[in-house]
């Protein structure tokens, strides 16, 4: 009895000890735990580059290669229309006419002048030949021959003046009838026939040409030094793109085909301009959008996988490492996507080092742990049973008695 007594308090203090040393080892297992779980794990790769090429954009604005106010050049009453408003016309088309009869009659005065100046040439030419033959011959004075070389000069003058004054007058009346200068589309007509119209009475409407179209556009002074160093020459003609301020695309590729001499100083842009068929008329003058313009050669930019990329109300960022191993957000401008890589334009550069992997426990400047591969062991070791019961099991199986798991 006394030794079972012995062993009873031996075992209890036994229990105590190994309590305190379980506590122990138990506290202490799970601040390492706590340390580990503190450091999400991820996987890290360097950012690389690819030639792509680059590809810029701007707001931009749709102009007809030829606008034409259509003016009247003469004097008098609109008489007739000859189309209808948004008509597209061919250039020489008949628009209008302006009542033609005053001009008309001032034209066959002047044909009447011209006539007699001419008939008085004519007969003063043949006096001057038989004149001259009769001079020639000493039957006459020198004198008289002279006189009629005089009336014959003056004639040919007289001949000359009412030429020009005929042309005048033909010019006159073929204003009268007002054609296109151009091939376009004929705006709204603002003066309409019975009105009287005159040279100072503003345009009669307007032609816009339609097909090709120029679309001009104010690029960044950056962007422009970005496309002449690509490129290596500032005189290259380059692809262009054109969308409707709808979203909408345009189906036809223009061609940047003209840049200004300087920047604007206030805006730190310059002046381009790209020329797009229409052969549908579907750019129309006036019309807003933007464009994006190519480089014509292709340029090394950075590449950063599209799944190692997180979005917020900021825009799409990446977590980049520093020498330390430390995270940092950092945000990346892309131009567009090559495969499943974004090419970014600004945020990384060839070398970073990013995480590809583990991003969504990833705290900005706290540690990370590297791994090759990210992917976490799903069937983890059956927990051991812990020293408190391993020692109690030990003593039962001395004295006799169940054990515990």
């Amino acid at each position: 009895m006394r030794n079972k007594i012995i062993i009873i308090l031996i075992f209890v203090f036994a229990l105590i000890f190994v309590r305190m040393v379980s506590s122990n080892i138990s506290k202490s297992n799970s601040a390492k735990m706590k340390k580990s779980m503190g450091a999400p794990t991820v996987t890290v790769d360097t950012v690389k580059s690819q030639p792509v090429r680059r590809e810029f954009d701007a707001p931009a604005r749709v102009v007809a290669k030829y606008r034409v106010e259509i003016l009247a050049r003469i004097n008098g009453y609109l008489t007739k229309s000859y189309f209808k408003e948004g008509d597209f016309v061919k250039a020489g088309q008949l628009l209008f006419e302006i009542e033609p009869q005053q001009y008309s009659y001032a034209a066959g005065l002047a044909k009447g002048n011209l006539d007699n100046a001419k008939a008085q040439q004519t007969y003063y030419n043949k006096q001057l030949a038989r004149y001259k033959e009769l001079v020639d011959n000493d039957y006459i004075a020198r004198s008289d021959y002279d006189n009629v070389l005089a009336q014959r000069d003056a004639y040919n003058a007289q001949v000359q003046s009412m030429q020009n004054a005929y042309n005048d007058a033909q010019r006159n009346l073929s204003y009268t009838k007002v054609k296109a200068p151009v091939d376009g589309r004929v705006g709204i007509i603002d003066v309409t026939v019975g009105n009287y119209v005159s040279t100072s009475s503003g345009p009669l409407t307007t032609i816009n040409s339609s097909n090709p179209m120029y679309v001009t556009f104010p690029l960044e002074s950056k962007d422009y030094a970005e496309l002449v160093r690509i490129d290596g020459s500032p005189n290259v003609k380059r692809e262009v793109e054109f969308t409707f301020s709808s979203g909408q695309k345009y189906e036809y590729r223009g061609t940047q085909d003209f840049y200004d001499n300087n920047i604007d100083e206030s805006t730190g842009t310059i002046t381009m301009r790209a020329t797009f068929p229409n052969p549908d008329a579907v750019l129309l003058q006036g019309d807003f959008g933007k464009i994006k313009i190519y480089s014509n050669k292709e340029d090394d930019m950075p590449v950063v996988p599209q799944t190692a990329t997180m979005e917020n109300q900021e825009g799409l960022y990446v977590y980049v490492l520093d020498e330390a191993d430390n995270p940092k957000l950092t945000y990346i401008k892309t131009m567009g996507q090559v495969g499943t890589d974004w090419v970014v334009s600004d945020g990384v550069k060839k070398g970073d080092r990013i995480i590809t992997t583990g991003m969504q426990k990833v705290i900005p400047g706290s540690p990370v742990k590297i791994v090759k591969n990210a992917v976490q062991d799903s069937n983890p070791q059956q927990k051991k049973p812990n020293l408190f019961i391993r020692i109690f099991n030990k003593l039962k199986r001395i004295l006799g008695g169940a054990t515990v798991k």
